[in-house]
């Protein structure tokens, strides 16, 4: 048996930020699927939203945040965040001296998409994420051990005491591991990797959601999901993210001929709320046309944007003619596991933080550059939690080892069948036929019938996460009738505040889906 006080299951910026800030009398241990720094923060290339410019404040940030996600926000938690958002800049600027400054020693402030004011902070450029993740990383202390290629499968449930009391996870070698921790902390991420293009890193595939469903969890919001208009396209495939932060400095999107494509759409042309800029380009493509990011208009393009410029060379596109190919992608889970803004769930003793988790901070769509920032909030206020409230829970008597078994062979189609089908079906454009048609071809292959997991293989088991997310969004897609944030119905084009602001979509596991508005439930859905 490996005991813990702090169970942390991922290592992005708010697994990071966590355990860095844990006292260090404290018993910490991290789990990561693949190595420490494979994670979405690490790729995160925008940078950090904050209200520090001379002119801006955070009640701007803060209209700003619930405009992009069309009020759907939990204004409560958005107004949380975005006051402590300058002090979390401070305090990473005075300890870390990590973001680009001025010659006159200031912060500088970028501008991206439906912000009214200049005021995300880079580090590197546009290697934000990597930085803060590298400095976070150097902060680790001895009372904090990774384990890396350790796949989280399975979250173990005191039914006594009704507590989440640890999770198994299986090595490289598919050897079963038993962790206890007095706390555990899902901070998997997303689920991009359920869609064919995305922006995110390869292991980010829904685990934590999946895990927490199967415990009974409550799971919020997971028809939002954000496309990032501008992935590098190439050969028909997604290479790599190209940061608002291109458009920010200038750059516009076009046609092959040179068309500007964003002109009459929104007022904020190019730098318009994402879910609108994405839509634009993905009809653009889907009646035969190619399109580019022209940064022309920008000068030193190389040096401001070393990272992407890597991307493209690497791609073999040339920056010399001034255009670059994209397309939209999944890039964030504005839905994830329900929990208040410091990361308690539904369930005793199991916390989520991060993209896992869903605080109301981002509503429907998520504003760009707040995620880190979330993650930076989310780690620091439950570190402080935990560092008042740890008393030692009592752990009951159980197995110090699990027994080998016989592995059994996935019964589920390949995952690249189920991330084309949910392009089509659960995209960026979305439909009652369509999802039906997805919601069917779901339900009949019945994974959420699965109890037992000690068998399969760690691909068969991250495949059967995939399934299942893929059906969490699916079902909450088919419940929303009306377009909203990331969420888009063909056939219910326009937000309908009179049956749907403020109302959020729970499931839990056995097909309970409820319509929750102000905390009182109102409906059930079979």
């Amino acid at each position: 048996m490996e005991r813990n006080d702090v169970l942390i299951i991922g290592s992005g910026v708010a697994a990071l930020q966590l355990a860095t800030l844990l006292n260090s009398d404290k018993n910490v241990r991290i789990l990561t699927k693949s190595h420490l720094k494979n994670a979405n923060s690490y790729l995160a290339q925008g940078g950090i939203a904050a209200a520090i410019g001379i002119g801006d404040n955070p009640s701007k940030h803060f209209t700003d945040t619930l405009e992009a996600g069309r009020f759907h926000n939990n204004e409560e938690s958005v107004r949380e965040v975005l006051n402590e958002a300058p002090t979390l800049i401070g305090n990473l600027s005075d300890q870390g001296n990590l973001f680009d400054k001025d010659a006159n020693g200031n912060i500088l402030l970028g501008l991206e998409g439906a912000h009214s004011e200049n005021r995300i902070i880079h580090c590197g450029g546009d290697a934000t994420g990597k930085n803060v993740i590298e400095y976070l990383i150097s902060n680790l202390t001895e009372n904090i051990k990774v384990e890396e290629n350790t796949f989280a499968y399975e979250l173990i449930i005191d039914h006594k005491q009704k507590r989440c009391i640890g999770v198994k996870a299986k090595s490289e070698d598919g050897k079963i591991r038993i962790f206890y921790g007095d706390y555990v902390i899902l901070a998997t991420g997303g689920c991009g990797q359920i869609y064919p293009f995305t922006s995110n890193a390869p292991t980010v595939t829904g685990d934590g959601v999946a895990m927490a469903y199967l415990a009974g969890a409550e799971i919020s919001d997971m028809e939002f999901i954000q496309f990032h208009p501008t992935l590098l396209y190439k050969n028909g495939e997604t290479k790599g993210l190209i940061s608002e932060a291109v458009r920010g400095e200038g750059a516009i999107l076009v046609t092959d001929k040179g068309t500007p494509i964003m002109e009459g759409v929104h007022p904020l042309k190019d730098l318009g709320p994402r879910h609108i800029v994405s839509q634009t380009i993905f009809d653009y493509i889907e009646n035969g046309h190619e399109v580019y990011l022209d940064i022309n208009r920008i000068k030193d393009f190389e040096e401001r944007f070393p990272s992407i410029t890597a991307i493209c060379r690497k791609n073999g596109v040339n920056l010399s003619e001034g255009r670059i190919p994209v397309a939209p992608g999944s890039h964030f889970l504005m839905g994830g596991v329900k929990t208040d803004l410091i990361g308690r769930t539904s369930i005793n003793g199991l916390f989520a933080i991060g993209e896992t988790a869903c605080t109301g901070l981002h509503g429907a769509n998520r504003l760009a550059s707040n995620s880190i920032l979330e993650g930076l909030y989310q780690g620091k206020k439950l570190s402080q939690w935990m560092n008042v409230n740890s008393k030692k829970k009592h752990i009951s008597k159980v197995p110090r080892f699990v027994p080998f078994t016989q592995e059994k062979s996935i019964f589920l189609p390949d995952v690249q069948i189920l991330k084309e089908w949910m392009m089509k079906r659960v995209g960026i454009v979305r439909s009652k036929e369509l999802l039906e048609e997805q919601n069917n071809w779901l339900q009949q292959l019945h994974v959420n019938d699965l109890t037992e997991f000690d068998s399969y293989s760690i691909q068969d088991i991250e495949s059967i996460f995939m399934y299942i997310t893929a059906g969490l969004i699916t079902k909450a897609a088919l419940c929303r009738t009306e377009s909203r944030g990331g969420h888009f119905r063909s056939d219910f084009p326009d937000e309908d505040d009179e049956n749907w602001l403020k109302k959020t979509i729970i499931q839990k596991r056995k097909g309970e889906v409820s319509i929750n508005h102000e905390q009182i439930k109102t409906a059930v859905v079979n």
